[in-house]
């Protein structure tokens, strides 16, 4: 384990954090471990990472896409797709949310890697690479080409100040969302924080998101990647 973390890329404080947690709650930390290898092995794309640093190639497209329309959701247009593990974790918390009176507003889902394309270029062409890249992601490397990740409402920082919002800060964990570019965490994400954009990752995950990673899914999902490459190239058990 101590490997995985190593290989992880963590930066020399969340290394060290994350080895002090793990040292206190052992078996807890293996445990949820054990439960998130199942889940790769079942799922592999489910806690793929993507990111600046990893992307996914240009013709990556889930199998499992489906459609919002009809589902009785709140959606900001038709044509909204999801994977079908997030489709029916949002449609539980939408329903909780709506039983507490709060409406959460569907404004993006999965989009495909031409999409982010040509989103990135007109970022680009409107405020310069160096800006654009701190708000929007170039193709291959944006979480929504995964298919399990939505941005509620307005899709700005005054999403944070709404009841949706304030729901959504409160009760995501609970369903298996989380939060992927915290506030003042530009520096690890690479992306400004974006109050409105959330991934599914599974309750699992985010247990061990919050318990081990200081709530940081970027961190987690480091960790997780060199996890998998190491179980993939390690010799079958004899």
């Amino acid at each position: 384990m101590k490997a995985a973390v190593a290989a992880s890329g963590l930066d020399a404080k969340a290394t060290a954090a994350l080895i002090k947690k793990i040292e206190s709650s052992p078996d807890r930390f293996l445990s949820l471990v054990d439960a998130l290898r199942v889940e790769m092995a079942a799922d592999p794309a489910l806690l793929r990472r993507a990111d600046k640093q990893k992307g996914l190639s240009a013709d990556f497209e889930p199998s499992d896409l489906v459609a919002l329309d009809g589902s009785g959701l709140s959606v900001s247009r038709p044509g909204h797709r999801l994977r079908r593990p997030a489709f029916e974790a949002l449609r539980a918390m939408s329903a909780a949310a709506r039983a507490d009176g709060v409406t959460l507003l569907v404004s993006s889902t999965y989009r495909s890697y031409d999409y982010q394309k040509n989103l990135f270029a007109r970022n680009v062409a409107e405020m310069g690479e160096k800006e654009a890249a701190r708000v929007s992601a170039a193709p291959g490397t944006s979480q929504h080409q995964l298919g399990t990740v939505m941005d509620f409402g307005s899709i700005t920082d005054a999403f944070a100040l709404t009841a949706a919002g304030k729901w959504m800060a409160a009760n995501a964990g609970r369903f298996g969302f989380s939060l992927s570019f915290p506030k003042g965490m530009e520096a690890v994400t690479g992306y400004v924080w974006e109050s409105w954009h959330f991934r599914y990752i599974g309750k699992e995950a985010v247990a061990m998101q919050d318990e081990y990673f200081d709530g940081i899914q970027h961190n987690l999902m480091l960790f997780l990647d060199a996890l998998a490459a190491r179980t993939a190239s390690a010799p079958p058990k004899k």
